[in-house]
């Protein structure tokens, strides 16, 4: 006799997109484009701010941390999606499954963390730029980013943990192109009560309560600049925050349309293709947006070229 928390299947199947296989080749290339893309943009991110002094700030050291995140929560879900797509191989075994849930976990609430972190850190440059420094101490800065890679560890394993101890006796089949949350729990022959509880209970806290906060202060931030007589303040506060904005639309967008507010003749395929944006879209735009519309970055790259070009012909 099977026993409840004994997991029977050992491999699952991802279905992946819907996609007809004269267009798969195409998709293909599209997709694995944009994950290389994503790659490179974040790496010329990371590189830049490592190299260059002049961003060695607050702003630039979650900035650095945001676009690991990104290219590691990109890199969760797509190399594998990409590799189903070429081979044709749909199959996923069990353990890699509750791997990539792990670090699919872990790497979103960290963006979400890092967002929050981020708009405090704009919060406090724009209403309190005098104190600035003396506020944003390196000491407070690292506590911060701990703190958050700290919280999503536990968060992640506590779910993957729960995870663990269903069973999955028949249904081996996921209609999405990674092992989803949601999905998984669907397949489970074993009692989920404690997983959707787990989800209820902390759901709130990882996804509400950060986007919350970040409204609160940039409603903080929107009052203050007001205030400011100066056009040019109000201009410098705006494009200082405009990035921010940007990258916080794309990331909780998305996931408030599936997860939050849910239709109810929302079908699998959009469900998917929703989840296609958040895992790689944003992840892929995050770069384009703080370097295009940066001049730090942009005068940093510039910096690093040139020294390189110097060096290349001593």
């Amino acid at each position: 006799m099977t026993r409840r928390n004994q997991t029977v299947i050992s491999q699952f199947l991802l279905l992946g997109l819907p996609i007809t296989a004269e267009h798969q080749h195409l998709f293909y290339a599209l997709f694995l484009a944009m994950y290389l893309t994503t790659v490179l943009g974040n790496l010329i991110i990371i590189i830049l701010i490592l190299l260059d002094s002049h961003l060695h700030t607050p702003m630039y050291l979650f900035l650095s941390n945001l676009s690991f995140s990104d290219l590691c929560f990109s890199s969760v879900t797509m190399p594998k999606f990409l590799q189903n797509m070429q081979s044709q191989d749909l199959s996923i075994t069990y353990a890699s499954c509750l791997t990539q849930m792990y670090f699919f976990v872990f790497f979103g609430v960290m963006e979400s963390f890092l967002l929050v972190v981020m708009a405090y850190d704009r919060y406090v440059a724009i209403c309190f730029p005098l104190h600035y420094t003396s506020i944003m101490s390196l000491k407070l800065c690292v506590s911060l980013v701990v703190l958050s890679w700290l919280l999503t560890t536990l968060h992640a394993m506590l779910h993957t943990l729960l995870m663990a101890r269903l069973s999955f006796c028949e249904d081996n089949v996921i209609p999405h192109f990674f092992c989803d949350m949601s999905t998984f729990l669907k397949l489970a022959c074993s009692n989920t009560h404690d997983n959707e509880l787990a989800i209820f209970i902390l759901g709130g806290p990882i996804v509400v309560l950060p986007f919350l906060l970040i409204i609160v202060s940039y409603a903080k931030v929107v009052s203050f600049i007001f205030k400011v007589p100066s056009s040019q303040g109000i201009h410098k506060a705006f494009s200082t925050c405009g990035s921010h904005l940007s990258v916080v639309s794309l990331f909780y967008g998305p996931i408030i349309g599936l997860y939050l507010c849910p239709l109810a003749n929302n079908s699998t395929v959009k469900e998917t293709v929703m989840s296609l944006m958040y895992t790689l879209v944003t992840p892929m735009l995050n770069p384009f947006i703080y370097s295009l519309r940066n001049r730090d970055v942009k005068g940093a790259l510039e910096r690093v070229v040139c020294k390189k070009l110097i060096l290349s012909f001593l």
